[in-house]
């Protein structure tokens, strides 16, 4: 009988699948290590690209920034310039305002009646003088009310005065001015 030997060739085989096992190990290692340095490569080039985009945002960032702080100053001067606009058109406006209120005043003063001083502040004038009579000084608050340019005549105060060896009679009154009269076309009536 033939008596053959089988583990030599078993124990060769063991350790061929060992040294297979150990190098499909190492390959294994290997492909992984390599995918793992491919991913951090990968994922390090996004950081960097983002944050090449994020450096690229806040520049442009800076840049509007500029821009608005630009925009704002141009706004301000712009209400600054409109602001002035507005008050040369109602200077513009009003420009005649004076010469009427004179003119009333002048033709509606009765006889007897001297003014000392005229004062305007915005809507309202006050007139300071001197009447021969308290008579002549309701006949003047009666005109000025009937007046398309004044209204609302209001006496502050009357009082006996001598000026030049003369008893007068030294009034201060107050009366509102409106620039254009009712339904007028900036002509008095």
């Amino acid at each position: 009988m033939i008596h053959l030997n089988l583990l030599p060739h078993r124990e060769l085989k063991r350790k061929a699948r060992q040294q297979q096992f150990v190098m499909l190990i190492g390959v294994t290692c290997a492909l992984g290590l390599l995918i793992i340095v491919a991913a951090h490569l990968a994922v390090t080039g996004q950081i960097e690209y983002q944050q090449g985009r994020n450096e690229y945002l806040k520049n442009q960032i800076t840049v509007l920034d500029r821009q608005i702080e630009e925009i704002n100053k141009i706004k301000g001067q712009t209400q600054t310039l409109l602001a002035r606009k507005k008050v040369v058109e109602a200077l513009q406006d009003n420009r005649a305002g004076t010469v009427h209120l004179l003119d009333q005043i002048v033709r509606l003063l009765p006889d007897g009646v001297y003014l000392k001083s005229i004062k305007q502040t915005e809507q309202s004038v006050s007139l300071a003088g001197y009447a021969q009579s308290n008579a002549r000084v309701s006949t003047m608050m009666r005109n000025l009310d009937a007046s398309p340019w004044l209204a609302s005549s209001s006496l502050v105060e009357i009082k006996a005065a001598n000026v030049n060896s003369a008893r007068l009679n030294e009034f201060n009154l107050n009366v509102s001015f409106s620039h254009l009269p009712e339904g007028a076309d900036g002509k008095p009536q």
